[in-house]
């Protein structure tokens, strides 16, 4: 399978943090301990509380980890655009939304690419 292929099956989980330091390395580490092709995208606002640090150091250690800092608090719609315009440009064939602070669960990420992929 090509390249190109295989990062059409995956799906990038894009990530939206403002000041969610005690919460990101959990959250990513569970993402990426599913069963599925998963990657994450960390769009973080400049975060004061070092967010922005512990993404880039999670980046640092997984590959499937991408970190994009912006210079401001600039709004959750805009951060899911820069995630959005991310995957296509990556080529992931599932772009999947999610919020730092656990309010959805990634145990369910695994059906719920299975069930998109039902779709195509």
């Amino acid at each position: 399978m090509t390249a190109d292929a295989q990062r059409a099956e995956q799906a990038l989980v894009i990530v939206p943090t403002y000041n969610e330091v005690e919460n990101i390395a959990r959250l990513v580490h569970e993402i990426l301990s599913q069963p599925a092709p998963l990657h994450v995208l960390i769009v973080d606002d400049n975060s004061p509380d070092g967010t922005g640090a512990v993404a880039d150091a999670l980046a640092a250690e997984d590959e499937r980890v991408q970190v994009v800092h912006r210079p401001a608090k600039l709004g959750l719609g805009t951060a899911y655009t820069c995630g959005f315009e991310r995957a296509l440009a990556e080529g992931y064939g599932y772009a999947i939304t999610m919020d730092a602070d656990f309010s959805h669960n990634p145990r369910y990420l695994p059906n719920l690419l299975a069930l998109a992929q039902t779709h195509d």
